[in-house]
């Protein structure tokens, strides 16, 4: 029968044996360990990312879009303001026209 040194001789010879195995997982586990805080970092980034997009750049372009359609009423009022203008300008010198022709003609009969 087997005794409890013999347990821990063959214990021993599979932790010999097998060393190369639990060094590579340490490293491996230690490499993991790593990319999981360059991980965490991402995520943490990521997140201010969207915190900004979400209260800062988002906000500025609601305002920004506002101000446009402020500006753009205020050129729509402006152009009608220079439409009445124009027809206003032409209505003058066809007055103006014809008031000269009138004049010429009562140059004529008097």
């Amino acid at each position: 029968m087997l005794e409890k040194k013999d347990f821990e001789m063959i214990a021993e010879i599979v932790k010999e044996t097998n060393k190369p195995i639990y060094e590579r997982l340490d490293k491996m586990d230690s490499r993991l360990d790593k990319m999981d805080s360059r991980f965490d970092k991402v995520e943490s980034k990521v997140t201010e990312v969207q915190m900004t997009l979400e209260n800062e750049t988002n906000k500025g372009i609601r305002i920004i879009a506002e101000g446009h359609l402020d500006l753009s009423r205020k050129l729509d009022e402006a152009l009608k303001v220079e439409n009445e203008k124009e027809m206003l300008l032409l209505r003058v010198t066809r007055l103006e026209n014809e008031l000269r022709r009138l004049k010429a003609q009562i140059e004529e009969i008097a």
